[in-house]
């Protein structure tokens, strides 16, 4: 444990790149997550095959594949990363670290539609029909009645995919962005002697993270709870 503590910045750094691809992935995923399984359930056909197919690649292929694609193979087909340089603090955001948080955004969204789209199927059809009843458009609808109600459903889901692309963020460290994985490995690497305590000591910080995100899903899960 000594050498975690003599090492604290640096570990600090290194579970502020894990949190910032945690939080900036999770962002991207909901958004484009939610428009996915909105596309999923839509009446428009062609939009859901295509939903239906990119969740289907997308689930059954390993996240490094993924993010080694967006490192790699991107940049040759045009997907460019090299205009993302941001500094704050000590974090630096570089075209590394927009490959990873693209991968891990592509990968959890396919994740976040299907726990989405458990949670439309939650809702009572009568409801939709009800509100095309009077007037509303599919858009008005999902909008106004079903994600709304569809989100509080699937609250359970949609963390356990949340807490899993939170340790998912490890796969990174392979790519040289700094994270917690990476940060660990260089400290086993220099005190091969205190390998034990240093791997006990990431693990139980990240123990800590999914505890408070656990309790922070739990919390709002009540809120929602019908009465």
């Amino acid at each position: 444990m000594n050498v975690v503590l003599d090492n604290a910045g640096a570990v600090a750094l290194a579970f502020g790149y894990t949190l910032s691809l945690f939080v900036v992935a999770a962002v991207l995923s909901g958004i484009f997550g939610t428009i996915l399984a909105a596309m999923r359930v839509g009446p428009i056909s062609v939009l859901s095959k295509a939903a239906t197919f990119y969740v289907t690649i997308v689930r059954n292929t390993p996240l490094l594949i993924v993010i080694i694609f967006f490192r790699f193979a991107g940049p040759k087909i045009g997907l460019t990363w090299s205009f993302v340089d941001i500094q704050i603090g000590n974090l630096n955001l570089n075209n590394l670290y927009a490959a990873c948080v693209v991968g891990l955004s592509v990968y959890t969204t396919a994740f976040v539609c299907e726990a989405l789209r458990s949670g439309v199927n939650a809702v009572d059809l009568g409801q939709a029909e009800a509100a095309r009843a009077i007037g509303l458009t599919f858009s008005g609808v999902m909008r106004e009645v079903i994600l709304p109600q569809a989100f509080r459903a699937s609250v359970p889901p949609m963390v356990s995919v949340q807490i899993a692309m939170l340790k998912n963020t490890t796969v990174c460290g392979v790519l040289g962005v700094f994270e917690a994985f990476a940060r660990m490995k260089g400290l086993t690497n220099d005190n091969a002697t205190a390998r034990t305590e240093i791997f006990l000591a990431f693990a139980l910080i990240f123990v800590v993270l999914v505890e408070i995100l656990s309790l922070a899903a739990n919390r709002l899960e009540r809120r929602w709870r019908i009465a």
